[in-house]
């Protein structure tokens, strides 16, 4: 709280104290804290202590622990809502600007803070920023030490920190689901399981991911079942991935065969019908005929249309209703009022004896056929994720001291030495230690070219070895690799869902109700307002609009599009965290690039030579010398060129490093010199020789070094960054989509406008440091732009997390690609025009899907109901329901598919 104190806002603070064993200590933290801040002790003892200061809290506690006490208690927060780095910088933007807030600590799960605030405080502050805080415990800060004691009694005390609960992600393999309500009763069942933080449920590949924090995971399936369905966890992708495959198989087998036992026997009934055949029950005969026929239908019911009934009884049993339940009633009530009529025609008007078994087959066969088409379209979605399983091997070569033995993958452990032949896939992540080859790593970067391998440099789970042979040291085994963790955010990302598609789930956890009052309210009013026979047209009208109403369609057109969208970009290896980062990246408008590895290559190197005394090699050598021995990022451009050349470096004596500026040395008892021309200019040495070269590397934006040897300029060499060759055609095709470009540098203007001017950069922001970048950023989105950073650095991971997309290169640094919600495996330019254009066609996709399942349903539903009967005499026959929902479905997952062959700008896959 704080209270006002000559006029001025003071904050006042009421602490725990740890580690003070007497008055003597406490005397003691006085007069620290008074000669470290401006403050006003209340009451002091070896416990607590309550004072009144301008100084924040952490100030405070900095004080005190500078003569090794510790103050105030930490509390730990379980957190929610938290999906990415931008949220956690946008949370700890937020506390960090609270002065009675201190040691803050905050990651997507969890809070860690000392505060003066109570429990109820500090929730509200989490809620103010769209959060949820659960409080976790209360414990004494960790460990605390006193540095200097009064009494010789005086002791180190140590508290236990609470054992922190991690959260974890369970994948789930779900059977019984076959439309949207299903979905939202499954998202129900496990969002009411104490401890879980999000679950995600994908009707297309029939299952869900489940993150929370609990010790035992099968409260969810449990939780599941009560709900109606079946599932087991599967958290290993391949086994999960071989499961879904058979599952849909056994799937597609079961569909085929209903279909085509509904179709042999509606098909016939229905032409007979068609061609004038009697359909009515006029006397015994007709009686036999079609009881017989009635009975073949209810063995149909009984075998083919089987799962309708027992999906629809659950589902009855559980309280809710689903597209099976409109199936079952609509197909149930025209067989049992045609047994009725069979078995009381007396009951009926001789108008209303008519029977509909063939609209009981036909309906059957019909839906069974379009689920058919449907699952085995599911099954060509899963194929980018299973390419990207089929890329690990299961056998590999463990090289050891009796020599080499093959090994399973799975058997593998960190440190073996592994041998990769021509021909093979790299089995783990690791690193070369003997050996040369060219791998191609089109499969995760999507980059066509094999790249040069050698010893020390890094290789990945998956690619391909070309014609040489290498030994690697395992550095990253099982689920740590890198197609590990990629198989696992496109896993994650196929099951998330946009915000379209959370507004489609919305809709449909109350359709099948809202259908199930419009069939009744239909029925009513027809047998109230229609024509004779009233029985006959009731019962016509409300087995069409349950057929015709059934929400397939609606619960496949989002997550079939985010399944197909988010595949194709793994296969052109841009990697996806969430499926709302497809719908936010589709309406971005400026695209904001780092300078330095992500328009550039981030490996400076010499681009010319200007010799004004001896020649190329004696340049060489004499800065090779020196070079080597520093650790400047220039130094080994020029390094790695003289090895280039074969150069030798001259032998110096008495190096001296002027960090920053340059370098000195003597060779043959003369001074060698090489640095910035600041640097020569400070020796005495005369650049007017090299006037001209230097204005032409200036105007190229290179930077130059000299070398002088003697006490004159022996020549310059020219380093610069160069561009990315897909730079200037990424820059093109963004500009040509209307994107403002932006680039966000901390180097000199000089370079980034020369830069910016050959790339056709739109505007130039130069010489921010790194904690400037986020603001900029926010400037940026202030001006009502949707704004989508690119970077690579560990300086650009707060960009990346407060811009609206936030795009990492893949040969990024672990922070920056943590802070980004997508990743570009090939850290080329060109993907991330890929990236918007397959984002745009995935939302548009999604939305023609949507489109379409809408419009069918509100014009499907009043045709069915019979408004068009009265002006021109047309009444839907349930048949053609039928053939219209299976047809609903089949549209939706073409459409789908239709985004695999999409034409995208540099995707090699589409070329």
């Amino acid at each position: 709280m704080d209270i006002p104190q000559g006029g001025v806002i003071m904050n006042h603070f009421s602490l725990a104290l740890r580690g003070l064993n007497c008055m003597g200590c406490a005397r003691k933290l006085e007069r620290q804290l008074k000669q470290d801040l401006t403050l006003e002790i209340e009451t002091l003892t070896p416990t607590s202590i309550e004072l009144h200061t301008h100084a924040t809290l952490n100030e405070v506690l900095t004080s005190i622990e500078s003569l090794g006490y510790q103050g105030g208690t930490e509390q730990t927060y379980q957190l929610q809502g938290l999906n990415c780095g931008r949220c956690v910088n946008k949370l700890t933007t937020h506390l960090s600007a609270q002065a009675d807030i201190a040691k803050l600590q905050v990651s997507k799960e969890r809070l860690s803070l000392v505060t003066t605030l109570t429990t109820e405080q500090v929730k509200a502050l989490v809620a103010q920023v769209g959060y949820q805080a659960i409080e976790a415990t209360q414990a004494p800060v960790t460990s605390i030490h006193e540095k200097q004691t009064d009494t010789p009694e005086a002791e180190n005390l140590s508290y236990q920190e609470p054992a922190e609960a991690s959260s974890q992600t369970h994948s789930l393999l779900i059977k019984g689901m076959t439309c949207a309500s299903c979905v939202a009763s499954v998202e129900k069942a496990l969002l009411s399981v104490e401890g879980v933080q999000s679950a995600q449920v994908n009707l297309a590949e029939q299952s869900a991911l489940v993150r929370g924090i609990f010790a035992n995971p099968q409260p969810l399936l449990n939780a599941i079942e009560r709900a109606g369905y079946q599932a087991e966890i599967l958290d290993d992708p391949a086994q999960q991935q071989a499961k879904q495959q058979a599952q849909l198989d056994a799937l597609q087998k079961e569909h085929k065969q209903s279909a085509l036992l509904g179709i042999a026997l509606g098909a016939p009934l229905m032409l007979w019908g068609v061609f004038g055949g009697n359909m009515m029950i006029r006397n015994s005969s007709d009686q036999m005929v079609w009881g017989g026929i009635g009975v073949i239908c209810f063995a149909l019911l009984l075998t083919a249309g089987r799962h309708f009934f027992i999906n629809a009884w659950q589902a009855l049993t559980h309280g809710r209703a689903t597209m099976d339940t409109l199936v079952a009633l609509g197909t149930g009530a025209a067989w049992f009022y045609s047994m009725l009529v069979i078995a009381w025609p007396q009951a009926f008007p001789d108008a209303a004896r008519h029977v509909y078994f063939e609209a009981t087959a036909m309906i059957i066969g019909l839906i069974s056929l379009g689920h058919y088409i449907e699952t085995k379209a599911k099954s060509r979605t899963n194929r980018s994720l299973q390419a990207l399983l089929n890329l690990q091997p299961q056998q590999a070569t463990l090289v050891t001291e009796q020599g080499d033995q093959s090994i399973a993958v799975a058997d593998i452990q960190l440190g073996m030495s592994l041998r990769i032949k021509p021909g093979e896939q790299v089995p783990v992540d690791g690193v070369v230690n003997t050996g040369h080859s060219y791998l191609d790593e089109s499969m995760l970067t999507g980059e066509p070219i094999p790249v040069l391998k050698e010893a020390g440099a890094k290789v990945a789970a998956g690619t391909l070895n070309q014609d040489g042979s290498l030994v690697i040291t395992a550095t990253d085994i099982g689920s740590q690799t890198m197609l590990a963790r990629i198989i696992q955010l496109v896993r994650q990302a196929q099951s998330s869902k946009p915000a379209i598609a959370r507004l489609a789930d919305q809709i449909s956890s109350i359709f099948v109700p809202v259908v199930v009052f419009i069939a009744i309210l239909s029925a009513a009013l027809w047998y109230l307002y229609g024509p004779d026979p009233k029985a006959s047209y009731m019962l016509v009208v409300a087995t069409t609009v349950l057929i015709i109403a059934c929400p397939c369609a609606l619960g496949l057109a989002t997550p079939l599009s985010i399944t197909v969208g988010i595949g194709k970009a793994a296969e052109m290896g841009i990697l996806i965290r969430d499926a709302n980062v497809l719908q936010t990246a589709s309406q971005v408008d400026t695209v904001v690039f780092d300078k330095t590895g992500t328009l550039t290559l981030g490996k400076p190197s010499i681009q010319s030579l200007h010799v004004l005394q001896g020649d190329e090699n004696q340049l060489l050598a004499l800065a090779y010398a020196l070079e080597q021995q520093s650790e400047h990022p220039l130094a080994k451009a020029i390094c790695d060129y003289a090895k280039q050349r074969n150069i030798r470096p001259v032998d110096i004596s008495q190096f001296t490093n002027q960090r920053g500026r340059g370098l000195s040395a003597d060779y043959q008892n003369q001074t060698v010199l090489v640095g910035s021309l600041a640097f020569m200019q400070e020796q005495g040495i005369d650049l007017s020789m090299a006037e001209s070269t230097l204005e032409k590397f200036a105007a190229q934006a290179w930077t130059p070094v000299a070398v002088a040897y003697r006490g004159m300029l022996q020549g310059v060499l020219a380093i610069a960054d160069p561009i990315k060759p897909t730079s200037a055609q990424a820059v093109r095709k963004l500009n040509e989509l209307g994107i403002h470009t932006v680039m966000l540098t901390g180097d000199h203007a000089s370079v980034a406008n020369a830069i910016a001017k050959e790339l056709g950069i739109s505007q130039v922001i130069a010489q921010v440091l790194p904690d400037q970048k986020a603001q900029h950023i926010q400037a940026l989105q202030q001006q009502g732009r949707k704004v989508a950073m690119i970077g690579d650095g560990i300086n650009d991971a707060p960009a990346l997390a407060l811009a609206d997309i936030g795009i990492a290169m893949g040969s990024g640094s672990d922070v920056a690609i943590e802070s980004a919600q997508m990743t570009l495996l090939n850290s080329s330019p060109t993907s991330v025009v890929s990236a918007i254009e397959l984002s745009k066609a995935t939302l548009r996709n999604m939305k023609q899907n949507l489109f379409g399942a809408f419009i069918y349903n509100t014009l499907g539903i009043p045709i069915a109901a019979g408004v068009l009967y009265p002006a021109f005499g047309f009444l839907l026959s349930p048949v053609v329901a039928g053939a219209a929902m299976a047809l609903s479905s089949i549209t939706v997952v073409s459409n789908a598919n239709r985004l695999r062959w999409s034409k995208i700008s540099f995707d090699q896959h589409s070329q």
